[in-house]
């Protein structure tokens, strides 16, 4: 397990987000670390991240794939208008498709790169890795939000 600070750490340390918060107890903590130009997570699964024996749950997999695609978002953005803090984002949509069962039995690896942005907006294609194997792929749109908006300086 990495001991550097993730990105989470850094720029969120307060966030209570269920993924990839630091400070929610119960959260399922996703720590991600840039890597040239990607975003990449390794993950442990518990027994009751499970659907069923030996494999991950679908909504858990949703909930990684998401957080960590939109901080991928987040960074991104963040770099590309040469900001120091990051800029709150939030989902607008995603889909994730579930090729394989995923084993619980190792670390399972998030990768998630931006393939297209705009002013306040990014799409990502992430990927979940698992036994060696891409078990689960995700696209999504992740948008910086403004002033009024219930996500905005949640960071």
């Amino acid at each position: 397990m990495n001991t550097e600070r993730s990105v989470q750490e850094v720029y969120s340390p307060k966030s209570i987000c269920f993924g990839c918060g630091p400070a929610n107890e119960n959260g399922l903590h996703i720590r991600s670390f840039e890597e040239g130009d990607e975003l990449v997570a390794e993950w442990l699964a518990e027994p009751h991240h499970q659907a069923f024996p030996g494999v991950l749950n679908g909504g858990i997999i949703g909930a990684l794939l998401d957080c960590h695609s939109n901080w991928a978002a987040t960074m991104h953005l963040m770099r590309k208008r040469g900001e120091s803090s990051a800029p709150c984002t939030v989902t607008a949509e995603f889909h994730v498709k579930l090729l394989r069962p995923t084993p619980v039995d190792g670390p399972i690896t998030l990768r998630a790169r931006v393939v297209d942005s705009g002013d306040d907006r990014a799409t990502v294609e992430a990927e979940l890795l698992a036994g060696g194997k891409v078990c689960d792929t995700c696209r999504g749109v992740f948008v910086a939000v403004k002033e009024g908006h219930p996500a905005f300086h949640r960071w």
